[in-house]
């Protein structure tokens, strides 16, 4: 959790907070899905994180990626906003968060994928049709309008 998240939480407690954050669908040669599997649940998600204060989107999306994946992304195109009712969080530890998250497919990366062991426990690519059914559930929004984007930036 980056300063400005922390500074936050020790203001509001785990109270539900707006969080503007990114999410990477970052694929391999082959069109496949780089997920990972959190520490916190167990379940399987797209590198992602909060947008810290004075960053951009895609400044926030280059270090969460090589905070969680070891990865450099090289380029990456805007596919979408999510915000709303789908979009609320709880984590293990009581913090609730509301996403305001742009998704970003990245096709261009270097690097070889590794979990960093703190957020990630393992990083693995998956097959679009064969995505895991134990999926962050904010994150399978993103994973489904990827299935069918067809170039058109989403809101949601």
């Amino acid at each position: 959790m980056g300063g400005y998240m922390r500074e936050m939480r020790q203001l509001l407690g785990s109270r539900r907070i707006f969080l503007p954050g990114v999410r990477a669908i970052i694929l391999n040669e082959a069109g496949e899905v780089l997920l990972q599997r959190r520490t916190d649940t167990g379940t399987w998600g797209l590198p992602a994180g909060a947008v810290e204060l004075d960053e951009t989107p895609l400044e926030a999306l280059r270090r969460e990626v090589a905070e969680e994946t070891a990865l450099e992304v090289l380029e990456a195109e805007p596919m979408g906003l999510y915000c709303g009712p789908t979009q609320k969080n709880t984590y293990p530890n009581g913090d609730e968060i509301q996403c305001f998250a742009v998704a970003f497919i990245v096709r261009r990366w270097k690097g070889s994928p590794r979990a960093d062991g703190v957020e990630g426990s393992q990083v693995r690519f998956f097959p679009v049709a064969e995505l895991p059914t134990d999926l962050v559930p904010i994150h399978q929004e993103s994973l489904e309008d990827y299935r069918r984007f067809d170039g058109k930036f989403l809101v949601r």
